[in-house]
């Protein structure tokens, strides 16, 4: 690729980053300022008040998502794939028994309050764009929750056109709102310069001084301005690093810093447009052209978490978190961008939920802040093995930038803890359900682990086995698949129950590597174990579909296979619960209801069905 197709490949990449990563942080202005002067933990209006929020909005943008995230937590990406998943993966190796047994429950809650994220980002966007109608008019204020509903359908109807489209249909519409908010920002900024003083971090220190609890207690609202900092991390497999990082400094942070400059301006000269501090910055006639455009970009908003959310579903999977489920790839040339249509429609009905339940944007506030302030806390835990264990960083130089990071982390979580009784509540209950169910699948593939290596063979006993039960060689070859490094079952109640072999035996195991992608040339290793017996492993990165009939097609000659006469024996776990066995039965009832609902392996490893032999295994847990 040539350096100017290389540069407008990267443009075209920042443009869709535009449209499905930054629609989250970009539509904060929504909401954010509002928050701070209502509600249940609104201060008084006045102008050192005013410059003291600025501050502090201002500097969590500069530290929370240009520090920490694009500059360092960004730079911690698992071969181009980030979110907390891929983190995990990258560092679960390089600790400790006791360390990793911590970095994997840390990663079951952050990843299960990243879904929390998703699921109530789509409402409180939709919403606050669909409220701005009451500042033209009120009688749309009866059918706010239908309309925000038709649209959350319709935005998740569409996903299935992949985020390279979406992207591209997107980006230019988050173009023109980051201009458009950016621009009346200016205007208004220019009528009361003074607000430049925001900068100075004395604003926000004094804020503190002033208004005591009270002005630690808007951190909750504050936070809604970085909401978006974990989608930037999550969504960077969709796009890369680089066209992220160009599209925030180039356009997003601009025009939010300019955006949020004029509504603190604006609530200076005049304090009534505390109603709505976003839609006062622009005259009445265009009022509602603003309401559509912040709908549609309200839309987009959801878009980051909703991608990030498919990213962080595809990791679960390939790692083992969850049962596997249908992912579908929708870019040829970028393997990152996934669509999984069952999340998408659990996530589109909680959010209708959602909206018809607390039915304001106010009300969901104190919902939205506990999902994503945990999910920062999180990765900031994470990161501190990253730089100690990948980076070999000194303890001192970690402690200190972690620590940094924690300050704001732990004060914006701690602060949103107060707001459980006013919907904080909905997140903790998703995000503990969501997590116990990753931990019981963990569990039961542990256990039935353990429950087949006991009536499992060791490859050093298979000869005599097979001499100890055959009658006859047949011809043809058979392939049996295995999940452990022991002799498949399948293979072991064949022999013993038809007492025949096959003339060519192989034993093929599929693994997940920690990396997401694998080179291709790397991805299958044989081993001979005795003559015409074959061990063929089949290595895939955690980002990818498994393919095991364009392996074995590769693999034919090498083999000596012949694809006519190859058939596939694979085993099928029949699960029993033990019914006398009182200890853990909600977890041993879930797993087996869990695994009923795992996709079908032949459709998971792309095996030609008509070449497939299924021998049952009947287990008791």
């Amino acid at each position: 690729m040539t350096k100017h197709k290389a540069k407008s490949r990267q443009t075209a990449l920042a443009l869709g980053a535009l449209g499905v990563v930054f629609g989250d942080i970009g539509t904060s202005p929504l909401y954010a300022m509002k928050a701070c002067f209502s509600g249940h933990h609104a201060i008084t209006l006045n102008p050192a008040n005013v410059l003291g929020v600025l501050s502090l909005i201002i500097w969590s943008l500069l530290i929370v998502i240009c520090l920490k995230y694009v500059t360092f937590v960004m730079a911690a990406d698992n071969k181009g794939e980030g979110g907390i998943f891929a983190l995990y993966e990258l560092v679960s190796h390089a600790g400790q028994r006791r360390s990793a047994s911590f970095m994997l429950f840390a990663a079951m809650i952050g990843g299960a309050l990243l879904y929390g994220d998703g699921v109530i980002t789509p409402a409180i966007s939709v919403l606050s764009a669909i409220e701005g109608l009451d500042v033209a008019t009120t009688a749309a204020h009866k059918y706010t929750t239908h309309i925000a509903c038709t649209i959350l359908l319709a935005l998740f109807a569409f996903q299935s056109s992949g985020t390279e489209k979406i992207g591209r249909l997107f980006g230019p519409v988050m173009l023109v709102w980051f201009t458009v908010i950016g621009a009346f920002g200016l205007f208004s900024a220019v009528g009361n310069p003074e607000v430049l003083q925001a900068f100075r971090p004395y604003y926000a220190v004094n804020f503190f001084v002033e208004n005591g609890i009270a002005g630690c207690m808007v951190l909750g609202a504050v936070v809604l301005c970085v909401t978006g900092g974990e989608a930037l991390f999550a969504d960077m497999g969709h796009f890369g690093r680089k066209p992220i990082t160009l599209a925030w400094y180039c356009v997003a942070l601009p025009s939010l810093l300019l955006n949020y400059l004029g509504q603190g301006a604006m609530l200076i000269r005049n304090p009534h447009a505390i109603i709505n501090p976003f839609f006062s910055l622009f005259p009445k006639f265009l009022t509602l052209p603003m309401v559509g455009l912040a709908t549609f970009a309200a839309i987009i908003a959801s878009q980051a978490i909703i991608s990030g959310a498919f990213s962080l579903t595809a990791q679960a999977v390939h790692l083992g978190f969850v049962p596997r489920i249908r992912i579908l790839q929708t870019s040829e040339d970028n393997p990152g961008q996934v669509f999984v249509r069952s999340v998408n429609w659990i996530m589109a009905a909680l959010c209708i939920l959602l909206v018809i339940f607390f039915r304001e944007s106010e009300n969901l506030a104190g919902a939205y802040g506990i999902a994503i302030t945990g999910t920062m806390v999180i990765t900031t835990y994470l990161f501190w093995f990253y730089l100690r264990k990948i980076r070999n960083c000194p303890w001192v130089l970690a402690a200190v930038l972690t620590g940094f990071f924690a300050i704001f982390d732990l004060g914006f979580f701690i602060v949103n803890f107060t707001k459980i009784a006013g919907g904080g509540w909905f997140p903790i209950l998703l995000a503990g359900l969501i997590a116990y169910g990753m931990f019981v699948w963990i569990w039961g593939r542990a256990k039935l682990r353990g429950l087949l290596q006991k009536r499992g063979l060791e490859v050093s006993n298979l000869e005599p086995e097979i001499e100890k039960y055959m009658l006859a060689k047949v011809p043809g070859e058979a392939v049996f698949l295995t999940a452990s490094e022991s002799v498949p079952h399948a293979f072991l109640q064949h022999l013993r129950n038809n007492r025949v072999v096959h003339e060519k035996l192989v034993f093929l195991r599929v693994t997940t590597a920690s990396d997401p992608y694998l080179d291709p040339h790397s991805r299958i290793a044989l081993k001979n174990i005795d003559k015409n017996i074959y061990w063929m492993t089949v290595n895939y990165g955690f980002m990818e579909k498994p393919n095991l009939s364009l392996v074995l097609v590769q693999s034919w000659n090498q083999l000596g296979l012949s694809s006519t006469d190859s058939s596939f024996y694979m085993g099928r776990m029949l699960l029993r619960l033990n019914k006398e066995n009182k200890k853990h039965l909600l977890r041993r009832k879930l797993f087996i209801l869990f695994s009923s609902m795992s996709e079908d392996p032949l459709d998971y490893l792309r095996i030609p069905a008509d070449k497939v032999i299924t021998i049952g295994t009947a287990i008791t847990i």
